[in-house]
């Protein structure tokens, strides 16, 4: 695949800097990283098992009777629910050190590397979950992770979303407080946005970029 070349044109400078937002699973990585984690730290008999308990509302996200926030909010409590934050610590270092080397996108990985040699900043935007996605940050050096966030209670994890889940019109509400935060809410200071992603889940957050891409190729919004 030819490389691609981020368009510049004037962006960048102290008055106009940019913004590079990506979501993660398939588009920085091969596949969704959610299900391999829970397997590392819960033992695949037990995932098995959970994902039994959980099968009626998984069944029913597949034929859109429930949300996706619901469907992953019943299957991440019966995943960590009373399970220590050292102990699930342990397993996403280890997850990020060992498996996620082999599960880069090369594509995805060089338009971030790009943005950063260019002095962008980067964001990832995912449904993801805190237990990893701020250690996979820490790894790529970006400038922020906004995923979905679990609660933490004493130490431990209760199994309950501290966040929405952060996917489709979410990701656009996480991302607009980050860049207010960041730039301030005034429209001529707000930054030029490049978006990557994979799935319509992501399609709100590419219509909210200046420069968009989908699948590794330039988005043109269907919507119009």
């Amino acid at each position: 695949m030819s490389e691609t070349v981020i368009p510049m044109d004037g962006e960048g400078t102290a008055a106009r800097p940019v913004v590079a937002a990506f979501d993660f699973d398939g588009t920085l990585t091969q596949r969704d990283t959610l299900r391999p984690f829970l397997r590392r730290l819960l033992g695949t008999p037990t995932l098995l098992w959970v994902l039994f308990v959980c099968s009626p509302w998984l069944a029913a996200y597949v034929l859109r009777l429930v949300s996706n926030h619901r469907a992953k909010a019943v299957l991440l409590q019966a995943a960590l629910a009373d399970r220590p934050v050292a102990e699930v610590e342990r397993c996403a270092q280890a997850f990020v050190r060992e498996y996620l080397p082999q599960q880069w996108r090369p594509w995805g990985l060089q338009q971030l590397v790009q943005h950063q040699q260019a002095g962008h900043r980067c964001v990832l935007v995912t449904a993801s979950t805190s237990p990893y996605m701020h250690l996979v940050g820490a790894s790529l050096g970006v400038d922020a992770v906004l995923c979905t966030e679990m609660e933490v209670v004493d130490g431990r994890y209760t199994g309950r979303l501290a966040t929405a889940n952060c996917h489709g019109e979410e990701k656009v509400a996480r991302l607009k407080v980050w860049l207010t935060q960041a730039y301030g809410a005034a429209p001529d200071h707000q930054p030029a946005l490049h978006a990557y992603g994979d799935t319509k889940g992501d399609w709100p957050m590419l219509r909210l970029a200046r420069q968009a891409w989908y699948r590794e190729k330039l988005w043109k919004n269907p919507l119009g």
